[in-house]
């Protein structure tokens, strides 16, 4: 082939470079990206950071940056939405846009892109719906579950009296309590709080909750080549093996007596489902699944609700003047009956008092990590469809709604204070 007659083809593959690189120069300056401090190499802005306090990091950064910044978590970008009115928008006025979920080293190491909370794509958007359905089916915001709910502050309220008023520690006792609610629709059954197995699974996702937020664990997730040096990150492992573990245990035992015609639980009407769904091809609902939505029920659910409660004890304990009108309200609304939804329209007082308990409570310094799934602007910043390099996260978490017990809680607070 003649050389001179490929040099008009370069020059034409050099022109349509040049005018790519700068269309593209002229987007990015039509384009206003969120601001942030600059980023080192490798190690992007961690120097900035306190992995300990991650949440207050990212609060004091944006007194600098405003509500919606960038920074450099090691080799990945991350946008930070902080405060209330910016999260809003973001989740609720572009819920689609920002319904993505990144990939969590730890997580994936399990969970696979599967179950709910760190689910994916349509795989997400399956189990979500077969879990709203089925939790409304076994009385999830109807009276059933109240049901569930005062038969359990039942047993909590007699635990409490047992101390005949001497101190004791209660961040147990409080987690088997509001995980006994949950446990009674996924495996159709409750657990006495001295149950050695029960203890054992709340002491482990406990510790699991600490060790996903720790330092050691986020420097894994940033740097998985660390993996091999980092203790927490196996401890991390080794615990979700053995809560794992017990939950494929139940459901196999679960499905040798499975009747489809007497469902009494969660764990049955997946297993129904799975036997429905068998021999269909991309089917979703397989053991990794039922294991995974299972837990990740289990964990958020207890751990967020339990956590406001023991809020509410802390500020009642802190105010004794607000918790002696809380108590007066109860003894004239309630007296020595089982607390109900329909007593919170007439307790005004410890109603107010319920909302500013979860107004002022910190339970998740952090909100879980979302994915934009398509080219948004917020507060006048621009932030693209990414892959799995790019990231959003709120730095203020949203206040997870526990109205179905809030009667509860109140009762719980006066009869243990």
């Amino acid at each position: 082939m003649d050389w001179a007659s490929l040099v008009p083809v370069g020059l034409l593959l050099i022109l349509i470079l040049l005018l790519i690189l700068k269309t593209q120069h002229f987007w990015r300056s039509q384009v206003k990206f969120p601001p942030g401090p600059q980023p080192l190499p490798v190690i992007g802005n961690l120097h900035m950071m306190d992995l300990k306090k991650l949440g207050q990091t990212m609060l004091q950064l944006s007194e600098t940056y405003g509500p919606v910044f960038t920074v450099q978590l090691g080799l990945r970008k991350v946008v930070v939405l902080s405060g209330y009115d910016t999260v809003k928008e973001a989740l609720v006025n572009h819920a689609d846009a920002f319904a993505g979920r990144p990939i969590i080293p730890i997580v994936e190491k399990t969970g696979k892109g599967k179950g709910l909370v760190f689910a994916r794509g349509e795989n997400w958007k399956v189990m979500r719906r077969f879990t709203l359905t089925t939790l409304r089916d076994f009385g999830m915001g109807k009276k059933a579950i109240e049901d569930h709910v005062v038969e359990e502050y039942g047993y909590l309220a007699d635990v409490i009296e047992s101390q005949k008023g001497k101190p004791f520690e209660i961040s147990q006792l409080m987690n088997s309590a509001i995980a006994n609610v949950i446990v009674s629709i996924l495996l159709g059954k409750r657990f006495d709080y001295e149950d050695p197995t029960f203890k054992r699974l709340l002491s482990l996702m406990s510790e699991n909750m600490k060790l996903f937020g720790s330092p050691s664990v986020s420097l894994y997730n940033m740097f998985p080549i660390l993996g091999f040096f980092l203790k927490d990150k196996k401890n991390f492992l080794e615990n979700l093996k053995e809560v794992n573990g017990f939950i494929k245990d139940t459901f196999r035992k679960y499905l040798k007596v499975l009747d489809r015609n007497d469902q009494r639980s969660f764990i049955d009407a997946f297993l129904v489902r799975q036997q429905e769904e068998n021999g269909k091809a991309n089917t979703f609902f397989d053991d990794v699944n039922l294991v995974e939505v299972v837990r990740n029920l289990f964990t958020a659910g207890m751990d967020t609700t339990a956590t406001t409660l023991r809020w509410g004890l802390l500020l009642m304990m802190k105010y004794p003047e607000i918790q002696k009108k809380v108590q007066k309200e109860i003894d004239q609304v309630i007296g020595s009956n089982p607390p109900r939804t329909e007593h919170r329209i007439k307790m005004p007082y410890t109603d107010a008092v319920v909302h500013e308990i979860q107004r002022f409570a910190n339970i998740l310094p952090l909100n879980l990590p979302h994915e934009t799934t398509m080219d948004v602007t917020i507060k006048g910043y621009f932030i693209p469809k990414v892959g799995h390099q790019q990231h959003f996260f709120p730095s203020l978490s949203l206040r997870y709604d526990t109205s179905s017990f809030p009667v509860c809680l109140a009762s719980w607070d006066a009869r243990s204070l």
